[in-house]
């Protein structure tokens, strides 16, 4: 799901030997919906969290430490939270290096919940309530389908151990979006037809990271 997230952050840091810094820093994102946002400050110039091949390796460590899979995680999520899943991921929770499974289900009265599911065990361990401006674009794309969150990852997996599915309903091609992983740490992202099942490669999605490999 696409969302545009502005975060301004402004730090001031007294130098030895005189001076003042003043950082300003703004990003815009239009990832998948419910994101987690951090500012993150640190002495290090280089995190695990930055795109590169030890940030890989951590995802896959995650997706291989995971024992409870995308399908099931969302079916736990909705036993404890009666709803929709419409997004699943495999992440850390609040920087804290606990991996844990985050299901988003949007109930019955219109109202968002972070469902938090053990990936050893499937058990929750925890919801809240989420303030969310695209309710009516989410049911619109999901009218008329015939597949689940859960059922959009067990198709994908096929292709590889599922870290995330979510919806995508923006555009004309409205559909369900996973990333998986396989053992050697290889991403890739796919789409699921909503009404089908029918798994393909996120051609889009290949097409920004040759882009981004030349600039």
């Amino acid at each position: 799901m696409k969302r545009n997230i502005v975060i301004a952050a402004v730090t001031a840091a007294a130098l030895i030997g005189g001076g003042t810094a003043t950082a300003l820093a703004t990003t815009e994102d239009g990832g998948p919906a419910r994101q987690a946002a951090n500012t993150r400050l640190s002495d290090d110039d280089v995190r695990d969290d930055q795109d590169g091949p030890d940030a890989q390796d951590d995802d896959a460590a995650r997706a291989a430490s995971a024992d409870v899979t995308a399908p099931e995680a969302i079916a736990s999520a909705l036993k404890h939270t009666s709803g929709t899943a419409v997004s699943a991921e495999l992440d850390d929770e609040d920087d804290s290096g606990k991996v844990i499974w985050k299901v988003d289900v949007l109930s019955g009265d219109n109202s968002w919940h972070s469902v938090s599911v053990d990936p050893s065990n499937g058990k929750v361990l925890g919801s809240h309530t989420d303030d969310e401006d695209d309710t009516a674009q989410v049911r619109a794309a999901l009218k008329g389908a015939s597949v689940t969150a859960e059922e959009a990852a067990k198709a994908a997996g096929g292709k590889g151990v599922v870290t995330s599915v979510d919806l995508d309903e923006d555009g004309k091609n409205k559909s369900w979006e996973a990333e998986t992983r396989k053992s050697g740490g290889t991403e890739q992202d796919w789409k699921i037809d909503l009404k089908t099942g029918k798994v393909t490669a996120d051609r889009s999605d290949a097409q920004d990271d040759d882009a981004d490999d030349q600039d």
